[in-house]
């Protein structure tokens, strides 16, 4: 049985940063693709990073590449995401998310591929 939980989010100005947590228990990290995905009201739920068991070439959705940082411990079972020069369009439910591995590098990266998932944070920029 897989458990997910998230922190670090909250509420920021526009330009601000905050870094996502999510520590997870149950699993083993080299089995395991491991994302951030996000959903805002009326809109779908939408990847915004996802990285493989060995960290290799993580992946970004296009709006947030380049501002964003996913990574993982795997020796803490944690995943994280920096989240940069936050704008008010990245205001959305944040989750953590977990699936046994299917590909190399975990994608292609719909949350169909994902079983397990947190309860979420909120981020919200003004």
């Amino acid at each position: 049985h897989v458990q997910l939980v998230e922190s670090g989010g909250g509420s920021v100005q526009a330009g601000g940063s905050l870094r996502l947590s999510c520590a997870a228990s149950g699993y083993t990290s080299s089995n395991y693709c491991m994302g951030w995905f996000r959903q805002a009201p009326g809109k779908e739920r939408e990847a915004v990073a996802v990285i493989s068991p060995s960290g290799s070439i993580p992946y970004y959705s296009d709006s947030v590449k380049g501002r964003f940082t996913i990574s993982r411990d795997n020796a803490k079972n944690t995943l994280y995401m920096q989240m940069n020069m936050l704008r008010p369009e990245d205001t959305a439910m944040y989750s953590c998310a977990a699936g046994r591995l299917f590909s190399i590098l975990c994608i292609p990266t719909t949350p169909a591929g994902f079983g397990y998932w947190g309860q979420g944070t909120q981020v919200t920029v003004s």
